[in-house]
């Protein structure tokens, strides 16, 4: 560091490859955006491919500020900036790709983003209780107590966001609403912003259900991996079914996310990939 000037030394190759992710880490650090050890070896990883628009701009404005919380949410990468402005242009997004690639977590923050700046009234966060079916009834305890396992990951990325008393405050007075998808038959949802997760276990029919419950001046969010669906062999994904039916209509934007957008640990990247060289091979005819 001389002044305000940083300058890198060694091979050519080293200082090219260098170069954009030190223009990256500082793009953040100006957006007040938090990274980590963990984010600096993922943004080496990807050096080659993090040119200008693998950069965060100031100008981009992709930043949520969450009310009460410190924390500046900014999208990492160039999928999950695409991701965010599709959420912002359309009042029904599809977001398809792996674990990690921060399809839910990038969701709500954004709701919360509308629900702080007083574009919605709530926040509705749905998601399949697959392993229980349609039969939550013959579990021991209240809803509450029946649905919380299956919707715990919901709970997890508010509780990253939210101080813990505004939290439990907006869950009790039904601002942010969670419940299984099972329960939103017969429902209008107007004012809200609405998450569907986990998508990929939503039966075609479940979905068709879902997508007809919006409500004026609403807008859906569905997230989804089409390589973990858990429904059962003979029943048809209804993430799929959308994807194929409903991209050519006008508002609805698909955004596919892979593991160049992946968030977590770094190992977890190298995982999806194996998987995925496994299934090619498995389809590939002997």
């Amino acid at each position: 560091m001389r002044g305000d000037h940083l300058i890198l030394s060694g091979s050519l190759d080293s200082v090219e490859r260098a170069a954009p992710v030190v223009q990256h880490m500082i793009e953040l650090s100006r957006l007040r955006a938090p990274f980590d050890v963990a984010d600096i070896g993922r943004f080496a990883d990807g050096g080659d491919a993090l040119g200008p628009e693998g950069i965060v701009h100031p100008d981009d404005e992709i930043r949520i500020a969450i009310p009460g919380s410190r924390r500046v949410i900014v999208p990492k990468s160039d999928g999950q900036r695409r991701y965010v402005q599709r959420i912002t242009n359309n009042d029904i997004v599809i977001g398809i790709g792996p674990a990690g690639t921060g399809k839910t977590y990038l969701a709500v923050a954004c709701g919360l983003d509308a629900l702080y700046k007083k574009r919605v009234r709530r926040i509705v966060l749905v998601r399949p209780a697959v392993e229980a079916g349609e039969n939550l009834g013959f579990l021991p305890g209240d809803l509450q107590e029946k649905v919380d396992p299956y919707l715990r990951p919901l709970y997890d990325a508010l509780e990253d966001m939210m101080p813990p008393d505004r939290m439990r405050r907006a869950l009790e007075e039904s601002t942010i609403e969670i419940a299984p998808l099972a329960y939103m038959r017969g429902r209008t949802l107007s004012d809200a912003f609405v998450i569907l997760d986990e998508a990929q276990n939503a039966t075609t029919a479940q979905m068709k259900m879902f997508l007809t419950r919006l409500g004026l001046n609403s807008q859906v969010v569905i997230t989804g991996d089409k390589t973990q669906i858990d429904l059962p062999r003979k029943i048809d994904s209804g993430l799929l079914e959308v994807e194929r039916i409903l991209s050519d209509i006008n508002g609805i934007s698909i955004v596919y996310l892979s593991a160049k957008d992946v968030i977590r640990h770094r190992l977890v990247k190298d995982i999806i990939n194996a998987y995925a060289r496994a299934s090619e091979e498995d389809d590939e005819p002997s």
